[in-house]
């Protein structure tokens, strides 16, 4: 990305620059936060929007929190710190990484609450910056994780945006293409238009075309068509929120993704970095899905398409269960055929 997503301005007394990602692909917006409602605004409106940048994106709305402070204590700092995390964390219920990173900010102001005040605001943003070097880390190793399993001339079918507009840097889904390309490979790409905001449409074509990736939008009815036709190799989404078994969130459609690809032989492949785990949820029905306001349903930017006053349901994400992901590609590499065992391993090692 040449503008980053979201990003860290100036030192302790500095403020949150991001991209506002409601204005793409017309306008690139940046947007300057400098208190924490700000932020919570952002991520709520979706002008922040993607699990890890997300999480970011509220890390560095708890230092705001405390920049402007006249608190003479840090104990009194470390409280409205875990104020402002606790009410971050009401912002959208699905993305574990939201409350993985407020965690941390909680954590990180209890460790702090003996230093100094300027001590601590400066640990406290420490953290927050550490989060956001993290995942661009491992946005790369989970790129080229996932570039292994794209074999030159190879089609891929992505859902909503897993690129660098969800994350610090490359992205999810999106590194494992970026990688790709980068390697040299030829990479196609069927980007579905990912209804009702239009996420696929809007970013993840914006960002393959800045990249020269070959890029074809289609409506969301038309995977199966094209399944069929035999243009997919393989579909590779990211995803929100994994239990314990495998089974994944992400934006909703990518279930019926899943079912899709099984009934045409194609691999059906979920990229997330290992922070998007919940190992405390045994399976993806615990997992807690938002509903967005029907508004997003009825009125397509502006425009009301559908007849006033009609019933909507709008869940902003579903569930696919593990048997129909082929593996999970994360930073420290794949977790084939998921389930409670071979995820359990996998996140074993990456404690080590």
């Amino acid at each position: 990305m040449p503008v980053p997503t979201i990003e860290w301005v100036g030192g302790v007394r500095g403020h949150v620059r991001f991209i506002d990602q409601t204005r793409l692909p017309g306008e690139l917006r940046l947007v300057r936060c400098r208190d924490a409602g700000t932020v919570y605004e952002a991520i709520r409106a979706l002008r922040v929007r993607g699990a890890p940048a997300i999480g970011i994106a509220a890390a560095m709305g708890v230092v705001l929190a405390v920049r402007s402070s006249m608190a003479r204590s840090s104990r009194v700092l470390a409280r409205a710190a875990c104020r402002a995390a606790d009410h971050l964390a009401t912002a959208r219920p699905t993305a574990v990484n939201l409350f993985w990173a407020l965690d941390r900010m909680r954590r990180t102001a209890a460790e702090s609450a003996g230093l100094t005040p300027a001590r601590f605001r400066k640990r406290l943003l420490r953290e927050a910056l550490t989060i956001w070097e993290e995942d661009r880390w491992t946005c790369r190793r989970i790129g080229r994780n996932g570039a292994a399993l794209i074999r030159d001339g190879a089609t891929v079918l992505t859902h909503c945006n897993a690129g660098g507009l969800a994350t610090a840097d490359y992205g999810t889904a999106l590194a494992a293409v970026f990688t790709a390309h980068e390697q040299g490979k030829r990479v196609r790409v069927f980007a579905d238009e990912t209804r009702p905001l239009l996420q696929g449409a809007r970013l993840t074509t914006w960002e393959l075309m800045r990249a020269g990736i070959d890029v074809t939008l289609i409506c969301d009815s038309t995977a199966a068509a094209v399944m069929k036709q035999g243009k997919v190799d393989l579909v590779l989404v990211g995803a929100d929120r994994i239990a314990s078994n495998g089974d994944t969130a992400n934006k909703v459609g990518t279930y019926g993704l899943a079912v899709l690809a099984r009934a045409h032989g194609i691999p059906f492949y979920v990229a997330a970095p290992i922070s998007t785990f919940d190992p405390a949820l045994r399976s993806g029905s615990e997992i807690p899905i938002e509903e967005r306001s029907g508004k997003e349903i009825t009125c397509a930017f502006g425009r009301r398409i559908a007849p006033d006053g009609v019933r909507t349901y709008s869940p902003a994400f579903d569930v696919t269960p593990a048997r129909y992901i082929t593996a999970i590609i994360t930073e420290q590499g794949l977790i084939r055929r998921p389930s409670a065992t071979s995820v359990r391993r996998h996140l074993a090692e990456a404690r080590k």
